[in-house]
């Protein structure tokens, strides 16, 4: 499932492209998403200009005077502004028409993506509402000072922590093995049992890699492409997730894997020990 960085990166391919635009219309050839496509996308937003594109966790916003959509491009939903008479392909669901002759066009091959109403309150609709800060909007030491309280009565693993979006958004499965790998804290560790100083170290980590991802592109996923169709170029920089068996790029140690809360989880033994 594409992460936060793969979601900002749609995000700012998508905001010059969108901004300033009005939404004439939709066509809907498939309303059966993960939940049913939002009917005010024909019955309230049309006339209404986009004045922002913006991004809550995973979740893409479109703001108008009329009230905000909320996007979510499920495990394999991709975005792409086209001419709006360009042939659609199988799994082309919805296109948001737009007052230049173009659309947003939504492909989602596994239908697990959203295209839901939030009214004029994006933050109070059920999907938001709880959820955790952003990683990037805080200094470390805010950050740090913020998941070392909300870890003192967790007793879970602190991978399996910092993937719960009510603690911090955004930290997916990818970029949580690759910051406990910088932190040099090893996975399966009780998220309670982390100093202060720890979660600060923890919090820096997780900004950092998060923002060489967004600037490398996202990373490269299976079904993942950004708004010009084009894959993130994160993967080669990976140290363990996806990197069983190969030497670690620190010690030279076998990465190892297991699982962890149904998901693959990679650690060095030695640098995370």
């Amino acid at each position: 499932m594409p992460e936060l960085p793969e979601v900002e990166t749609t995000r700012r391919g998508l905001e010059p492209l969108l901004i300033g635009r009005r939404i004439t219309g939709a066509v809907v050839r498939n309303a059966a998403l993960r939940w049913p496509v939002a009917p005010e996308l024909s019955s309230r937003l049309p006339g209404a200009a986009i004045t922002a594109v913006g991004r809550r966790a995973k979740y893409l916003l479109l703001s108008t005077a009329h009230g905000h959509l909320l996007l979510h491009l499920g495990m394999s939903g991709s975005l792409r502004v086209l001419p709006a008479g360009t042939p659609p392909l199988k799994h082309d669901h919805v296109d948001i028409l737009l007052d230049d002759g173009k659309c947003l066009r939504l492909r989602d091959p596994r239908r697990f993506g959203s295209i839901l109403y939030a009214g004029e309150d994006p933050a109070s609709h059920a999907l938001l509402r709880n959820l955790g800060p952003e990683p990037l909007e805080a200094d470390a030491q805010t950050l740090g000072a913020h998941l070392h309280a909300a870890s003192r009565s967790r007793r879970v693993a602190v991978k399996l922590f910092l993937m719960d979006a009510s603690v911090v958004v955004g930290v997916g499965n990818i970029y949580a093995s690759e910051a406990l790998f910088r932190a040099g804290i090893r996975p399966g560790k009780p998220a309670a049992s982390l100093s202060r100083p720890a979660c600060v170290r923890l919090a820096a980590v997780i900004q950092a890699v998060l923002a060489e991802a967004i600037a490398a592109g996202g990373t490269t996923l299976r079904d993942f492409s950004n708004s010009d169709g084009l894959p993130g170029y994160f993967a080669q920089e990976l140290a363990v997730y996806g990197r069983t068996g190969a030497p670690c790029r620190a010690c030279a140690t076998p990465i190892r894997e297991r699982r962890m809360g149904q998901r693959s989880t990679f650690w060095c033994p030695v640098c995370q020990g």
